[in-house]
């Protein structure tokens, strides 16, 4: 059978992430610059190949401080560790649910990884272009990936919380 190959329609995806402030309440930020794919046989994800970077400069917290610092060497170090990327394979664990397992690199550390995949189906667009949608999420330890930056309130809260829930809703368009 031959090889689809699937690209990320970046207008009907969205990255993001959920850390707790202050251990109290959660900021949720996101990638805007980011490009990747899949490699199936035929239209069938399970065993699929799939491959994702984003752009760290392209973070946005809704707060150009924070956006700043998050960039800066004390988080991502956008200015050596330019991109976020992901490589891995689909394997089918029900009807609609994968795994995603492979390769997370943040900071240039890489690390195996993986996502609870939920596979939202497959439809034709207005223009006839076919499309395929997923529900991506994960949980990391930031600090494992070299993002130690970490600070304590006057009355001893942790401002940064080292868990990272990782969401990602992402259409692929068959080419």
């Amino acid at each position: 059978m031959a090889t689809t190959k699937w690209v990320i329609d970046p207008t009907h995806s969205e990255i993001q992430f959920k850390v707790k402030h202050l251990v109290i309440s959660t900021v949720t930020g996101a990638f805007k610059s980011f490009e990747g794919g899949v490699e199936s046989e035929g239209d069938d994800f399970d065993g699929a190949t799939v491959h994702f970077s984003a752009d760290v400069d392209s973070i946005d917290t809704n707060q150009a401080q924070r956006d700043a610092h998050l960039k800066s060497a004390d988080f991502f170090d956008a200015e050596n560790h330019p991109k976020l990327s992901y490589t891995g394979k689909l394997a089918k664990k029900g009807d609609d649910t994968f795994t995603l397992k492979g390769d997370l690199t943040i900071r240039g550390v890489s690390k195996p990884f993986e996502f609870a995949v939920e596979y939202g189906g497959n439809m034709t667009d207005f223009y006839g272009n076919n499309k395929a949608g997923f529900e991506i999420s994960g949980k990391l330890n930031r600090k494992e990936y070299g993002l130690e930056w970490s600070a304590v309130t006057e009355a001893g809260g942790v401002v940064v919380g080292d868990d990272v829930k990782l969401i990602a809703n992402v259409q692929v368009a068959k080419q």
